[in-house]
Parts: C-alpha cells; sequence; structure tokens
C-alpha cells in the first residue's frame, strides 16, 4: 500500500485540546504529565515501581484469560513476569463484529509502540483492555458495512440484554451474519472475512467472548493481551485504588472540579461534565450499571443511599460490585498495569486530562499517551476517482454536496471553462480600471462603485455554478461517482475508521491488510495516513 499523510489538525472535528496535545504540546502540559513521544515513554516507565506479588498476581490472571493464546502470548506472559518489564496498553468498547476499523489500528499502534520500545531497550508487551463493564449496550450492538453496489448498511445485532447491564457479559443471540454475508457478496475477500465473522459468533457468545474471538486471529503472532476487568481476580487486585477513591472523595473532586475549571479557562472542553455531586465509582445492583450522586456524605443511586463504609463494605465482600467511573476507569487499568505508554484516540486524550490529577493522587505516576494511528484506506476505486477528477483526500473530507460541487466543476467542458475564467478575468481588469479612475476623480465615487462590483462579480460566480449544476445534471456517471467517493471515504460525514466496521476492511483487502496496515504505522507519529489499497 502506498502511503500518504494529513496532519490532525486538517481533519474535520478536531477539538483543539487533541490537536494541541499532538501539534502544540507547551499549551498543554499542564494537564498531561508527559509530551507523546516515545522517549516520554521510556521515562515513564523508569518511574514504574510494580510490587512482584503483585505482578505476578497480574500476570496468573491475563494468563488465566489468554489460555487459548498462541506462543507469542506466552511470550509476552512470561516476559510481563519479569521485573521491569512494562505495558503499552490501549483498549476500546467490545463492539460487534469487531467495532468500528479504528479499534483494529489502535490495537495494532499498542503492538507496534511496543516493539518500539523493545528496539529502544526497554522490555515492553501491548495489552488490551476490553472494556467489558461499559453499559452503552446502543453504542456496541450495531456495525456498518458497504456492499460493491449498495449504499451504506447498518446492521443491528439482537441481543437478550438489559438495559444498563455491563455489555460485556450480554449475549449475542443474533449477529445478523446472514446479512453481513449478502451485503459483502463480491468483495474479492467477503468469503473470509464473513467465515471469521461465523467462527467469533457461534453459539451466542457475550459481546466480550465474541469481541476477543474475532480478533484472536487477526493478532496471532503479534503477543497482544486481551484483559477483561469482569474478573473477580482482576477486581481484588485493583481493590486497594478503588477503595482510596471512596475515601478521599471529597478532596478527589475538589481536584478534578479544579481541572475542569482550568480546561475551560484555557479554551477547551471537559470530556466529563464533573459536578460536586459525581461520584467516581458506580454500583451493579441487580446487573445494571448505575451511577451514584454525592449528597451530604451519602452516595444515591436511583433506588435507595448508601454510607461510605457501605461501599467499603461492598467493595471487601464483592469487587465487581464496584465499578469506575470514566475518569477513575485509566487510572484504576494503570494502577493494575505497569503500564509506561497509554495509546488513545481524540476523546480518550480529552478523558485524560482531567484523570491527570486522579494519576498524581491516587498512582504517583502517569504513562506517556500516545495517539493511535488513524487511517483512511483507499479502494481501486476510490484511488481512480481522485485522480480523474483531481480529487485530493482532504477535498472529500467534507459534506457530499460539496464533493459533488467539486465534481460538477472538473467535468464543465474545457472550452467553455477556460472562456468561462478568460471572460471573468477580463471584466476583472476592467472593474479594477474603472475603480482606479473613479477613485482619481473622486473617492466617494470609488466607495459606491466597490459595493457595484461586489454585485457583478457574486453575479459572475452564480453563473459559474449553473454551469457547474447543469453539467453535473446531464452527467449520471459523474453523479455516481460521487457517491462511490462519499460513501466509502467520508460516509454519511464521519471519518471512514470511525464509521465502517473491520469485516468490511477484510473483505475489499484480505486479511494481509492487517499486517499493511500495521507496516504503515510510526509510533508517535501524530498523522492521518492515507493508505492505497
Amino acid at each position: 500500500m502506498g502511503v500518504q499523510s494529513l496532519r490532525q489538525t486538517e481533519l474535520p472535528g478536531t477539538r483543539p485540546l487533541y490537536a494541541d496535545l499532538l501539534c502544540n504540546f507547551p499549551g498543554v502540559s499542564q494537564f498531561y504529565a508527559r509530551p507523546p513521544s516515545m522517549r516520554a515513554a521510556q521515562e515513564a516507565a523508569s518511574d514504574i515501581r510494580l510490587d512482584a506479588t503483585h505482578r505476578q498476581r497480574l500476570v496468573d490472571e491475563l494468563r488465566r484469560q489468554n489460555a487459548d493464546g498462541d506462543a507469542a502470548m506466552e511470550a509476552s506472559l512470561d516476559l510481563l513476569s519479569r521485573p521491569g518489564t512494562v505495558v503499552v496498553a490501549t483498549g476500546q468498547q467490545v463492539g460487534v463484529l469487531g467495532g468500528p476499523a479504528f479499534t483494529l489500528y489502535k490495537a495494532l499502534t499498542a503492538v507496534q509502540c511496543a516493539r518500539e520500545l523493545m528496539r529502544r531497550g526497554t522490555p515492553a508487551v501491548p495489552v488490551f483492555w476490553l472494556a467489558t463493564e461499559d453499559h452503552d449496550l446502543e453504542e456496541v450492538s450495531h456495525a456498518w458495512i458497504l456492499g460493491p453496489s449498495s449504499p451504506p448498511r447498518r446492521l443491528d445485532a439482537a441481543t437478550d440484554g438489559d438495559e444498563d447491564a455491563a455489555v460485556g457479559e450480554v449475549r449475542v443471540r443474533d449477529a445478523k451474519l446472514d446479512d453481513l454475508a449478502e451485503t459483502l457478496r463480491g468483495l474479492p475477500h467477503a468469503d473470509e472475512a464473513v467465515r471469521l465473522a461465523r467462527d467469533a459468533y457461534a453459539c451466542s457468545p457475550t459481546f466480550g467472548e465474541a469481541f476477543r474471538s474475532f480478533y484472536r486471529p487477526l493478532f496471532s503472532g503479534t503477543g497482544l493481551l486481551f484483559l477483561s476487568p469482569m474478573s473477580e481476580g482482576i477486581r481484588t487486585l485493583a481493590a486497594p485504588l478503588v477503595r482510596q477513591a471512596i475515601r478521599r472523595a471529597p478532596e478527589l473532586s475538589d481536584a478534578l472540579l479544579r481541572r475542569g475549571g482550568g480546561l475551560q479557562a484555557a479554551g477547551y472542553h471537559q470530556q466529563v461534565r464533573f459536578r460536586g455531586s459525581t461520584s467516581l465509582v458506580l454500583l451493579f445492583e441487580r446487573a445494571a450499571r448505575v451511577a451514584l450522586k454525592r449528597r451530604n456524605g451519602a452516595y444515591w443511586s436511583r433506588s435507595r443511599a448508601y454510607s461510605r463504609e457501605d461501599l467499603l463494605a461492598m467493595l471487601e465482600h464483592s469487587p465487581l460490585a464496584i465499578s469506575p467511573n470514566a475518569l477513575l476507569r485509566p487510572v484504576m487499568q494503570d494502577y493494575l498495569l505497569p503500564t509506561a505508554a497509554l495509546v488513545a484516540g481524540p476523546s480518550e486524550a480529552a478523558y485524560l486530562a482531567q484523570s491527570s490529577v486522579l494519576y498524581g493522587e491516587l498512582l504517583g505516576r502517569m504513562p506517556a499517551v500516545l495517539p493511535r494511528a488513524s487511517f483512511t484506506v483507499l479502494d481501486g476505486a476510490s484511488r481512480k476517482l481522485l485522480g480523474k477528477y483531481g480529487m485530493s483526500l482532504a477535498d472529500c473530507l467534507v459534506p457530499r454536496s460539496e464533493i459533488e460541487a467539486r465534481i460538477a466543476s472538473a467535468i464543465v467542458p474545457p472550452p467553455l471553462k477556460d472562456s468561462l475564467a478568460a471572460r471573468r478575468g477580463e471584466i476583472r481588469r476592467l472593474l479594477g480600471e474603472m475603480e482606479t479612475a473613479l477613485g482619481e476623480f473622486d473617492p466617494t465615487l470609488a466607495d459606491s462603485f466597490t459595493v457595484s462590483r461586489s454585485k457583478i462579480e457574486y453575479q459572475l460566480d452564480k453563473i459559474e455554478s449553473k454551469v457547474s449544476r447543469e453539467a453535473y445534471r446531464r452527467a449520471g456517471t459523474a453523479r455516481r461517482h460521487a457517491s462511490t467517493l462519499a460513501d466509502f471515504v467520508y460516509p454519511a460525514g464521519h471519518l471512514q475508521e470511525r464509521f465502517y466496521s473491520v469485516p468490511l476492511m477484510l473483505a475489499k483487502f484480505g486479511f494481509d491488510f492487517v499486517g499493511r496496515v500495521s507496516g504503515a504505522i510510526e509510533p508517535g507519529s501524530p498523522d492521518h495516513k492515507v493508505l492505497c489499497g
């Protein structure tokens, strides 16, 4: 695959906080412990002091969760058991059919960053945190795909889940695999992609089980370890940190409120709207994960109040009953793991700008935040169309109407286009001469003429626009081309990686797509890559 690059700041919707983290770190250094670089990850590694007993219990639990792994996983576990070995961590919700394509890119980034640390002399293994306790079922239960001759199609999995249940424990009753096969039919590697999905979703697995089964063969030989927090062993190991968070809730809340104010004063957003009543922990009540509100020293769920002692007793009796909120979760992760680098996307990086105060108070260290690799992949059809109409990827990252206008302009007959451009240039020259002459005679007349000149130029623009629209109306092929580009490259106004699921990319480019993407990753690079298949 050929590789081109775009700066993150050229992508639509990039928030200022993420842009400055990657491209102007001094502006956000008060919110992050280190810059987003591999050197910073090495420095973070030197700060880690993991108790030997804790490390062994962690490795034992990871070995249990990755018991069906390959030799590379076993090698990662053996390496992690040694003092001084660190982790490059990342994670994602356990979306149906592997979630959006950026999930794959994120995991590959962790693998490549761990290899880069190894190359620099720091022993490291990649770990993928499965967000199995997340309770947004709507977010994980659908996937978008695209067929050879159809518009984008949404597949909604049928589940046996209850509202607010931890999605990792919810069963996928029907992943709509027949619909997947029907839509992808005709793509070069559709059979292999559908077979992978069928293997992962056989026997109505949970979202967590299916997600791991889907990715296991794709990461065979990489040494990537999967970690689900929905296990008693992991939560027992994390309990001391959660206990601290409950006991120190008032002071931690004050620190988070100050951090939120600092972000707003600097012109940035708060990813989590933290208030004085916000609790750092959630509670499982009859399988539902419910938020708690702090009022007058008590914690209120939808049904009742709990004292601090109630929560501590629950944590002691059943560590799985207490769940961290979005700001405490990464701190718990990096308390469990000897994390030197955390591979994150824009939203996670924004969470971490707030969570960094918790890292300081509860952990005394914080990993370097590294950007996940970001890609738009062009298939042969998209690449040819971009060349045909003289467009770049950036020209496609706009509303569909603007793509259509760009193509419409490109298909105006050259003689007409040249004539319009020449006449427009001539008219502009004459208008300029008239404005100069009037200004020499009477400046007030020149000022009045400037308004008239703007109206004339507006009408010229209008004529050119009408010509383009008429040419576009006459060219049905060009309209189809605009749809082809918009549907695959920037579907529904979203970056491709955030919209389409992994099976589509595998069906188009084959399983060696994973290796080709991996080879295009530059650890620590902030750029968005354009891969040409």
